[in-house]
């Protein structure tokens, strides 16, 4: 039976994917900028057993919807953000297992910088670390970074690949594995002979150095995605180990989920070369009636306008500029190809703007999964075995209850059944989720022959 991997989703921010609920009297989100609020969170997903915490990030703010920023100001949504990476050395110091996914921007990232900031924490971690690779979908990041507007959907994708290279040059071939000696007798810390330069001079980066860290746990660290276009499935199934999915329901995900992994096969890779995890949001009880009680009292906090504002940047459509019952029928922007073709492309029937907010249960456009622990065990396990993924994504609700209910609720029923894990396995993030080795990235990884 498939052991299900469960990451924590959030942002260190105010509000994330379930918009308003930080207006909730039980709700602790506000206290996103004191350190003790994330490492107060690590030690609750660590005794769940989670696989990790999972930070996403923007970097701009959505200002499609009625042309400002001013709506997302006003209600919080993922704005004021900061940055996702700085509370990962603190929550990893109070664990020892959890492991962290934290997303970072290729578009205005340089690569040398970001192999330096993730070798360093896989450092720290002892090997914990992985990165969410994003390509960017918002014309005002663009603005705010000295662009014009954002690069186009696929030429995004095209500097990515190359991106990829220069870090796997640095990550993977910049230092031998036996380049540090720490001769203290000697005076030698490392051999020079066994440092190398790394050269490139392509389309879209050029650069000429050695990489600034010595060779960390993973090297490479876990790789993050969550392309969903056909450039994007492409792209995930080339490089990444772990894939974000957010489908409806698991019939609706399985066609994206057997795509990944066949175009991972035609890389060469294996289908088993990547865990497919769904974004979820569970609202859970000791009773059904409980958690339909507290999903009653959430959703008075919920926000429609903020989840609005959210959706139209994510699509690049302005919402504000439609009646309840028109039809959402632009198919084609520069933003999210995958959230906008589910709505006009892929739609089972036309979608009106009065479809997309009756979705909006909490203040997100995913409807949560509610219920008593073993109907949420059920919902999760049908999941696995209809939708052939390999674990979740779980968003907050009401923070830190949604998560402590989940660990406290949900996790020991799961372990009874035998599909969530009891304990850890000891190693770095990549041997726990995949086992064998040494924590390294496959041989038949394209990283790999970057390696001397």
């Amino acid at each position: 039976m498939k052991i299900m991997q469960i990451y924590a989703f959030d942002m260190n921010c105010v509000g994330h994917i379930n918009h308003g609920l930080w207006t909730h009297p039980r709700d602790r989100s506000a206290h996103y900028t004191d350190l003790d609020y994330w490492t107060e969170f690590a030690k609750t997903a660590e005794r769940g057993k989670l696989d990790g915490i999972f930070l996403a990030d923007i970097v701009g703010v959505y200002d499609v919807y009625r042309g400002s920023p001013s709506p997302v100001i006003e209600t919080g949504a993922q704005i004021p953000v900061n940055d996702p990476l700085i509370p990962i050395s603190a929550m990893a110091y109070v664990t020892k297992h959890l492991g962290f996914g934290v997303t970072v921007n290729t578009t205005y990232e340089p690569p040398f910088l970001l192999a330096r900031r993730m070798s360093t924490l896989d450092h720290l971690t002892k090997g914990r670390i992985g990165w969410n690779i994003v390509t960017g979908y918002l014309d005002s990041a663009a603005r705010s970074m000295g662009f014009d507007k954002l690069p186009e959907h696929d030429a995004r994708y095209d500097a990515a690949e190359e991106y990829l290279e220069i870090l796997y040059k640095l990550w993977e071939g910049s230092w031998d594995d036996d380049a540090v000696l720490r001769d203290k007798a000697g005076g030698i810390y490392a051999d020079p002979s066994k440092v190398r330069t790394v050269r490139h001079d392509g389309k879209y980066y050029r650069m000429e150095g050695i990489h600034l860290s010595e060779p960390s746990p993973q090297r490479t660290p876990l790789l993050f995605q969550a392309g969903a276009s056909a450039r994007g499935q492409d792209f995930a199934a080339r490089h990444a180990e772990c894939v974000f999915i957010a489908g409806p329901n698991p019939k609706a995900a399985r066609p994206t989920v057997d795509a990944l992994r066949a175009k991972a096969e035609e890389f060469g890779r294996g289908a088993d070369a990547l865990k497919i995890l769904s974004l979820i949001t569970v609202v859970v009880g000791r009773t059904e009636r409980e958690a339909r009680d507290k999903l009653e009292g959430y959703r008075r906090h919920a926000s429609v306008e903020a989840s609005l504002a959210h959706y139209s940047a994510s699509v690049g459509i302005d919402f504000s500029k439609y009646g309840l019952d028109d039809v959402i029928d632009q198919s084609s922007t520069n933003a999210n190809q995958s959230a906008l073709a589910a709505i006009t492309k892929q739609a089972a029937k036309p979608v009106t703007l009065r479809d997309i907010i009756n979705q909006m249960v909490l203040g997100s456009r995913m409807k949560p999964m509610v219920g008593s622990p073993e109907q949420i065990a059920d919902h999760l396990q049908r999941w696995i075995e209809e939708g052939g993924i390999d674990g979740f994504n779980l968003a907050r609700t009401v923070a830190p209850e949604s998560l402590r209910d989940f660990v406290e609720l949900v996790v020991p029923v799961l372990q009874e059944r035998g599909i969530f894990k009891a304990d850890y396995a000891e190693g770095p993030l990549r041997q726990k989720l995949f086992g064998g080795g040494s924590g390294r990235l496959p041989a038949a990884h394209p990283a790999a022959q970057f390696r001397r």
